[in-house]
């Protein structure tokens, strides 16, 4: 198995960069914490997406669903004559 030897100079870099990442770590929870403080007082409860558009198929009413009824018989009636 190879070894390698990491000079002082590469050390020392190394050790700026992982303290560059912690202070930058530092300040993204503080963004982070500010923002859910935002949120909070804003009375959006978590989780929920901005906006609050429901996903999904609109439902329908019931004159709809009798002329989609009414609709789709014609369709199947004319189709049954057909053949």
């Amino acid at each position: 198995m190879a070894r390698f030897a990491i000079g002082i100079c590469d050390a020392m870099d190394l050790y700026k960069a992982i303290q560059s990442l912690y202070a930058e770590k530092e300040k993204l929870e503080q963004v982070i914490a500010s923002l859910e403080e935002l949120q909070r007082s804003a009375g959006q409860p978590p989780g929920m997406p901005i906006g609050g558009k429901r996903r999904g198929r609109k439902s329908m009413g019931s004159k709809e669903r009798k002329e989609v009824s009414e609709r789709m018989k014609k369709y199947w009636e004319s189709r049954r004559s057909s053949t």
